[in-house]
């Protein structure tokens, strides 16, 4: 019998903590050998944004993508060749219909995904597919959405959403590197949140104010998180770690199950 897996909420941060040893990087190591090894992984990045249809990696040999600039040249020279699936490409958009979802023959992973699974699964052995944010849909859709693609936990298949609770680089003053009060603030809002699995207030974000204003700013970092809480079950267990807030970014992570 296959093993139901959790689903896991990753805050990604620089696409640096794929190469760099920090406890980040650690974090997503030790959370990976802890859980039963997955079939595939259904991956929905902060980096992969479409209009008017959700789309699905079904490239069967995704490549590495390198959607970034003025790092140094020992990121780009990262290659991450984990296998696709094309058939849980077709699932996904099953689960999804009538929704539409385009099946996308040859779309590679983005560091949303690679920078983090590349410390969880170092062979390159799991398949992954990846799934844009729809952004013309509205937030409950992609809660719902979360809901829909529970399913895949039965089949051995590990949901990870990657972005960042709190996501501001414009509002941050870099020559000081101070982390503004609205970061820490909202993160620690967010989290009581999904404690209390309150997901009312999380989906329509803007009601929490200006520190939700001010964290979430574009929304693709925060979208995926509402895919995990979607995904998630009543009776998760609900784990946080890598809990750093700075500047404005928030690296809190989370584990559902």
């Amino acid at each position: 019998m296959t093993a139901r897996m959790p689903v896991l909420f990753l805050g990604h941060g620089s696409p640096m903590n794929a190469i760099e040893d920090n406890a980040w990087r650690r974090g997503w190591a030790e959370v990976a050998a802890s859980l039963p090894h997955p079939k595939a992984v259904l991956c929905v990045s902060a980096h992969w944004e479409t209009r008017g249809a959700a789309a699905v990696s079904a490239a069967e040999h995704p490549s590495t993508i390198h959607d970034f600039g003025g790092f140094p040249q020992a990121l780009f020279d990262v290659r991450y060749p984990a296998p696709g699936d094309p058939a849980l490409a077709a699932r996904v958009g099953a689960l999804l219909a009538p929704d539409t979802v385009v099946q996308h023959p040859t779309r590679g992973l983005d560091h949303g995904a690679w920078s983090v699974l590349l410390p969880m699964y170092p062979r390159a052995d799991v398949p992954i597919v990846q799934l844009s944010l729809d952004r013309n849909q509205p937030n409950a859709w992609h809660h719902d959405a979360g809901r829909r693609l529970a399913a895949l936990r039965n089949e051995g298949v590990l949901i990870v959403a990657s972005g960042d609770i709190v996501h501001n680089l414009r509002d941050v003053n870099f020559r000081t590197g101070a982390t503004p009060d609205w970061a820490p603030r909202f993160n620690a809002t967010a989290k009581r949140l999904i404690e209390t699995r309150d997901h009312g207030p999380l989906i329509d974000w803007d009601s929490l104010g200006p520190d939700a204003v001010s964290a979430i700013n574009s929304a693709e970092h925060y979208l995926p998180l509402l895919y995990a809480l979607g995904a998630g079950d009543a009776d998760d267990a609900i784990r946080f770690f890598n809990d750093d807030v700075f500047a404005g970014i928030s690296m809190t992570s989370i584990q559902f199950g």
